[in-house]
């Protein structure tokens, strides 16, 4: 990963925390203040703005201020969900307003504001609830002043406070004013889940309508006056840096602007996007391609496997003693498993605009970690972190790669330069040749069964590079990066002896979170090797799985539930078999069963994929269910396309044509369903992905007898 992406994570707090953010329910708005800044005593306050997350106006509509990125996942409509519901205001009085940079807006779960990791819903959940009751609670309490009643014979709904025995009511947008005079409760008592009348139930999203008729704005949509655009040509070998520079005939190109150097490449800034196109193709640069030139993805893989045999790696989970149970085994088995570099492929390519002036700084994009772009973008102009504003769009899909800052550093270095707003557009190229891949990994794994066929012991050393030092420096140092081995170190099946081992292996390619990240590639190798184990053990692979879940009777639950509703057991359809597998992630745990055929060519089909999920608290059920499908989409092209491939530090793929995406005609049926739950809401967005390479790959080995132990599927190994 390149230094424009490392983020010092002790500067970030320090700023965070010197900007007067409080994590929770931040009184960024100060009560009662008005639109034009009077204090209360001053002038009747034109909204009730009681912490920073709600607004009320004088015709009782709640305005919801968002801190998280909007990204396809629904955290608009979810979160917006929350308020409305424990503030007791009907859904169609209800609307959002997005903020930028603002640490009131830190994500509990992180500790600044970032959204990754399936975390909205469950980071915001209590914290906004709270603020919604306190704010509840103080409308009432006016209620119940202004009529000289008793509060506990009130009651909010439907956006008023009625008193029953007298029959009075006023609306919120009545008592805000007198309202906006209390002080909200720290402690608010909170509505009994039985009494939800938003949460749990299917809403209309709010951002569908502005999508469907063109009018939301995502980051490439941006439009300033006087804005330039612009395109960098980076070296492709990565870590390269531009050596001479002959501009002359991109210089003449009608529309271009200035040809500026960067330390990691050449920006050209023109009147269009299709004249710093043109500028580019005609810019000659001889390139310094730097330590990288020479990694390959073969050579990777080489080098991680030797090192799983060579090196013993850091303890990530160890459990009884798997030395002393190997001989005692009475039936081994190994295997080795390899998953490659794979891009994001979003269908927004990355963008950003910069306007960077003296005396500040304003940066249009559709950004995961707003703080980190206010932080980074500070740092490139020398400005005070409150002199730089994040306008933060609509993502055109994130999954984890927008969490990164090169787009950024793009936009603002241009701009600085040139002194002027500058956006910059990625190519669709630009983006599969620099992405922040998930990285390679490979997983040597042994277990053994005793006489009775159950497993004895369980090894898993995997090598991997560290995403999390990618993106901080200072993690991990000598520990283990969890991010690496989850799914791996944290399996649930009764084994007595456990050993998870971690080889931290950098190999010059730049990384990054995806969707999900280890558990990508985790969960299809524990999955996989499951599999192979029950089929050593000669037992039913749904059966064998429950055998060693008799303790986690919730997981145990979902395998049950994913594999009723598929039918597991019955007849599937001429020609079609299926595999089962599971995974916990992101406080969710997901079980998927795969109904897959393969042709005489190899050439892999899925029909139909039965999901379980139990996700906690639901929030908007069509919002888990859209995302499991999302998610099941995605780790579908994975395992059936995703490849990329390094040759000379250069990567080989450019465009959807050898970088596939799974087509419309390809997708299977996918089936949704739901586990009821009052605990705490888990992640969603995530944890639908992990799952579903390993219930493909159990039912092609289902189908032909053929394990797949390297990502993507070959047809070519698989034809008969």
């Amino acid at each position: 990963m390149t230094d424009q992406n490392k983020v010092d994570r002790r500067s970030f707090l320090r700023t965070g925390i010197a900007a007067g953010g409080t994590l929770v329910i931040g009184l960024h708005l100060p009560i009662g203040v008005n639109a034009k800044g009077w204090p209360d005593e001053a002038e009747p306050a034109d909204t009730l703005e009681p912490n920073a997350f709600i607004r009320i106006s004088k015709d009782g509509k709640l305005t919801v201020r968002i801190g998280q990125a909007e990204m396809g996942q629904g955290v608009l409509t979810s979160l917006a969900m929350i308020v409305a519901d424990e503030l007791e205001i009907d859904w169609p009085n209800v609307s959002y307003e997005t903020v930028g940079a603002d640490p009131a807006f830190n994500n509990p779960l992180f500790g600044f504001q970032g959204t990754g990791g399936s975390t909205s819903v469950r980071g915001f959940y209590t914290p906004l609830r709270k603020a919604a009751a306190s704010t509840r609670e103080i409308l009432v309490a006016a209620a119940a002043a202004e009529w000289g009643v008793d509060a506990g014979g009130c009651k909010a709904a439907s956006g008023k406070v009625t008193h029953s025995a007298s029959g009075r009511s006023a609306g919120y947008g009545e008592l805000f004013e007198a309202a906006a005079k209390l002080t909200p409760p720290a402690e608010p008592k909170l509505k009994d889940p039985k009494d939800f009348k938003l949460i749990g139930k299917a809403a209309k999203r709010l951002d569908t309508p502005m999508k469907s008729d063109g009018t939301a704005e995502f980051g490439i949509d941006v439009r300033l006056p006087g804005m330039l655009v612009a395109q960098v040509l980076r070296c492709p070998v990565f870590g390269g840096k531009p050596g001479k520079i002959d501009d002359g005939a991109a210089k003449a190109v009608a529309g271009v602007h200035a040809i500026v150097p960067l330390d990691y490449g050449v920006g050209i800034v023109a009147d269009s996007f299709w004249a710093a196109r043109r500028g580019r193709q005609a810019l000659k640069v001889e390139w310094d391609e730097g330590a990288n030139a020479g990694v390959s993805t073969e050579a990777i893989y080489k080098e991680f496997s030797e090192a799983a045999a060579r090196e013993t790696g850091k303890e990530a989970r160890k459990e009884g003693d798997v030395a002393a149970a190997k001989p005692t085994a009475a039936k081994s088995l190994e295997a080795d498993y390899f998953t490659p570099y794979l891009a994001h492929a979003t269908m927004e390519p990355m963008n950003c605009t910069a306007d960077v002036r003296a005396d500040g700084c304003d940066i249009y994009v559709g950004t995961q970690f707003q703080g980190f772009t206010q932080m980074a973008a500070a740092g490139m102009t020398g400005l005070a972190p409150d002199k730089v504003k994040v306008h933060n769009k609509m993502l055109g899909g994130g999954f984890g790669r927008r969490a990164a800052l090169d787009f950024v550093t793009d936009a603002v270095m241009l701009s600085k330069a040139v002194k002027k707003p500058v956006k910059v557009i990625w190519t669709r190229e630009d983006d599969t040749q620099h992405d922040l891949y998930r990285p390679a990994t490979f997983h040597k794994l042994s277990a053994g069964l005793d006489a009775a066929g159950k497993p004895l012991y369980w090894q898993h050393k995997l090598v991997n590079p560290s995403i999390m030092a990618s993106f901080f420096p200072d993690a991990p140092s000598e520990g283990v990066d969890d991010s690496s081995v989850e799914g791996a170190a944290n399996i649930a099946y009764e084994i007595p002896n456990i050993s998870v081992d971690w080889v931290r292996k950098e190999a010059g390619v730049p990384i990054g979170f995806w969707r999900s990240v280890g558990n990508s590639h985790t969960a299809f190798v524990v999955e996989s090797f499951l599999d192979e184990l029950a089929h050593e053990a000669g037992r039913d692979p749904l059966e064998f799985r429950l055998s060693l879940l008799e303790k986690d009777k919730k997981k145990a639950a979902i395998l049950r539930l994913a594999a009723e509703k598929a039918g597991w057991g019955k007849p599937a359809g001429e020609g079609i078999f299926r595999g089962i597998a599971i995974c916990e992630s992101f406080a969710s745990t997901v079980a998927e069963v795969a109904e897959v055929s393969v042709s005489k060519s190899g050439a892999v089909k899925v029909h139909r994929v039965v999901c379980a999920v139990d996700c906690g608290q639901v929030v908007n059920p069509d919002t888990v269910a859209a995302q499991m499908e999302g998610g099941i989409v995605y780790g579908l092209t994975a395992v059936l396309y995703g490849q990329i491939d390094v040759e000379g530090g250069k990567v080989r793929q450019t465009n959807f044509n050898n970088y596939k995406m799974l087509r419309m005609n390809e997708m299977p049926k996918v089936e949704v369903h739901i586990v009821p739950s009052n605990e705490a809401p888990g992640g969603v967005g995530e944890p639908g992905t992990p799952p579903i390479a390993a219930a493909v790959t159990n039912a092609v080995f289902a189908a032909t007898g053929k394990r797949i132990r390297r990502l993507p599927i070959n047809p070519s190994d698989l034809a008969s």
